[in-house]
């Protein structure tokens, strides 16, 4: 058996798995653009807020992102460095919760910025804020992941901006990507040099946040490309360049563990149905769509058996998707499905009272898998009232 065959026969089901070996490996890459160009890499919590493994990645970053008050505290209590925090609106509270705890601030509209900025730049002067702009230049082909999508609400627009920079913001913030390469990245830069390059050229810019969505740690991806954007945007407007990603953080290091509960047989071909979901568990899968891969099954023509794989939800459509299998499949069997890392715990839900994945890691170096976490009743009782 392989390092992760053991580690997946050993935890609970279901159960996220997250290889260590891997995690580290995405982590010095980030590190090393960090390194090479002198920006700033923060986590960004939204994708990856596994804080049990962030003693392995808080040294190749400069801190986290936050977009939310939760998140917030969670970056400064587990994470350290640098906090910065983006949303589409914050009230009253929020700020001031966040307000001690943080280093920048984005606001999403001037009216958010002319709200709050005089509260912050009165009680917390050392907190730098800046503006999300919206270029206007899509890059996402999927609507419901697309920042610039027509009608945004994220973001300001060229048209709606002052001409001056106000009086006390210091950066500015877009962000266009998701799951994209450099020369997405370049093109974006294009757009947003050609529609806000008056601001830019402000002597009271002194940061750039280039939002999240770069696949760093992609095979393919050219981290020199990279590198050279960034060193070529930083040494001509004079400002400090940020990325945020939080995908690239965790790809391809995560696992899903379930269990088949039952075969279903069907006009066409029996459903395997899980004691994980696609709705509870992956939402992505659903939302994207996209078919995640698993080991050891194919595509519908490629194995002697195919079924359709059904999570353990009231959902009619909680579908995982049709996949074959060299061997029939029966119940108790485990099925591991891929890079479940990001995406997946930040988003899960109690639906149906789903009992929620345990997390653990294991070392396929030494071996070693750690359960960090199980769910039980009380974490479906406590988020209700």
């Amino acid at each position: 058996m392989t390092a992760l065959e053991r580690a997946a026969a050993a935890v609970p089901s279901p159960c996220y798995l997250v290889d260590i070996e891997k995690l580290e490996s995405n982590a010095r890459v980030l590190g090393g653009v960090r390194e090479s160009t002198g920006c700033g890499v923060l986590l960004a919590l939204k994708g990856f807020a596994m804080h049990g493994v962030f003693p392995l990645l808080r040294d190749h970053f400069s801190g986290a992102c936050a977009s939310s008050v939760h998140e917030t505290r969670l970056a400064r209590e587990e994470f350290g460095g640098e906090v910065h925090v983006h949303g589409p609106a914050f009230s009253r509270e929020d700020i001031r919760e966040m307000g001690p705890l943080m280093n920048h601030i984005t606001f999403n509209s001037l009216s958010q910025w002319e709200s709050f900025s005089p509260w912050l730049k009165e009680r917390h002067p050392d907190v730098r804020l800046g503006l999300r702009i919206n270029p206007e230049h899509s890059e996402v082909e999927t609507a419901i992941y697309d920042p610039c999508a027509p009608g945004s609400r994220l973001g300001v627009r060229t048209a709606d901006l002052p001409a001056a920079v106000p009086k006390g913001m210091s950066g500015l913030h877009f962000h266009t990507l998701c799951e994209k390469d450099s020369y997405a990245l370049a093109r974006t830069l294009e757009a947003v040099e050609r529609r806000f390059g008056g601001w830019l050229r402000s002597e009271a810019i002194a940061w750039v946040n280039f939002g999240g969505g770069h696949h760093v740690t992609r095979p393919d991806y050219n981290a020199g490309h990279l590198c050279g954007l960034i060193g070529d945007f930083a040494g001509r407007y004079g400002v400090r360049v940020y990325l945020e990603p939080g995908e690239a953080a965790a790809l391809n290091s995560g696992y899903l563990v379930a269990t088949v509960l039952d075969i279903a047989p069907g006009p066409d071909m029996p459903s395997a149905i899980l004691d994980t979901s696609a709705t509870a568990h992956m939402p992505d899968v659903l939302e994207m769509p996209y078919r995640p891969r698993i080991i050891g099954a194919g595509e519908l023509e490629e194995g002697a058996q195919a079924y359709r794989l059904g999570g353990n939800s009231c959902l009619a459509g909680d579908v995982i998707g049709v996949y074959s299998f060299a061997d029939p499949l029966e119940v108790g069997k485990r099925v591991v499905f891929e890079d479940m890392a990001h995406y997946t715990m930040v988003k899960n839900t109690t639906f149906n009272g789903v009992r929620l994945p345990a997390i653990a890691t294991f070392d396929p170096r030494s071996g070693e898998t750690v359960v960090l976490r199980e769910f039980g009743y009380a974490s479906y009782r406590d988020r209700l009232s």
